[in-house]
């Protein structure tokens, strides 16, 4: 049957790829032009993952490419020059760290969101009712994010520091690269308890919070946003910066239990249906005090919600 078809339909075939690669070549550059990387605290993956939706019903030609991770190892990333478009961290140091080094676009950072810190034990246990409960001596493990490097470490640390109770605890503490890596220790069954977010602690039915620190045992945990000063696409960049500041990812950001922001807009827009994304959970290799606990690595470690 092949043999028999007219002539005229190979060049057609071949009038058509010629006119497709021109295209091809054109869309291409556009597409390049319409990509933007995110990188971004992984605490904050869910709620990306629904603002993705949002965002490509507003603009369908963006491409969103998540890179997420321990908000310390985006910070040196970025500085050590990798094409990022927008940085969000789970805490201000990190964003002050790029902020002081010229790194982020001027005029750019703002808040974008908060959340807490609690304490966490599997789901069925009993006798644990407080972090002062840490003390005693069948707690044997605690889990909590690397504090040096960690945002959610350091609040962990401060809320153990403020009770006087960090020395103590610090040879029974079992590091996590991140909150979900610690979460997910307390959901094995790795540890006695852990302290992470309470928006990572609502994520599995596996866990349940017994305390919630209050905020005056450590600093806000407030989520800064920024565009990146070396990005290839600042105009894309700043336009989603904007809509993550809008009404429609505050009502995603409040769905999975983070502190709005409250200059945000309190018009109300519809959820679409499609996303078009592309998440990247990056390495980390935390070094930490010798004196800590350390797990073996995590297999099949499985961040969706």
């Amino acid at each position: 049957m092949r043999s028999k078809l007219p002539r005229i339909s190979v060049g057609l075939l071949l009038a058509t790829t010629l006119i497709g690669n021109s295209h091809a070549n054109s869309s291409g550059l556009q597409s390049r032009q319409q990509e933007l990387t995110v990188s971004a605290a992984i605490s904050l993956k869910d709620v990306l993952d629904e603002i993705a939706r949002l965002y490509h019903a507003r603009k369908p030609d963006a491409v969103l490419h998540f890179n997420l991770g321990a908000s310390g190892t985006l910070q040196r990333q970025i500085e050590q020059g990798a094409p990022v478009d927008v940085f969000i961290s789970a805490s201000p140091d990190e964003m002050d760290a790029l902020e002081s080094k010229g790194l982020i676009r001027p005029g750019t950072r703002k808040d974008l969101a908060r959340n807490r810190i609690v304490l966490i034990v599997p789901t069925g246990q009993t006798g644990i009712s407080g972090f002062q409960d840490l003390t005693r001596p069948e707690v044997k493990l605690i889990a909590m994010a690397e504090p040096q490097t960690v945002p959610a470490g350091k609040y962990a640390k401060e809320v153990l520091d403020h009770l006087g109770i960090y020395e103590q605890l610090k040879p029974k503490c079992v590091l996590g690269k991140d909150a979900r890596q610690v979460l997910t220790y307390v959901v094995r069954g790795n540890v006695d308890v852990g302290i992470v977010y309470a928006t990572d602690a609502q994520t599995s039915p596996q866990v349940k919070v017994v305390a919630t620190a209050p905020e005056g045992f450590h600093s806000p945990v407030i989520y800064p946003v920024a565009v990146i000063k070396e990005s290839k696409n600042s105009v894309g960049a700043i336009d989603f910066e904007s809509f993550l500041l809008g009404p429609q990812a505050r009502a995603v950001f409040q769905k999975y239990g983070f502190g709005p922001n409250q200059s945000m807009s309190k018009e109300q827009e519809n959820l679409p249906a499609m996303t078009v994304c592309e998440f990247r959970v990056g390495s980390f290799n935390a070094r930490g005090n010798n004196s800590y606990h350390r797990l073996p690595a995590l297999r099949n470690l499985t961040l969706s919600p």
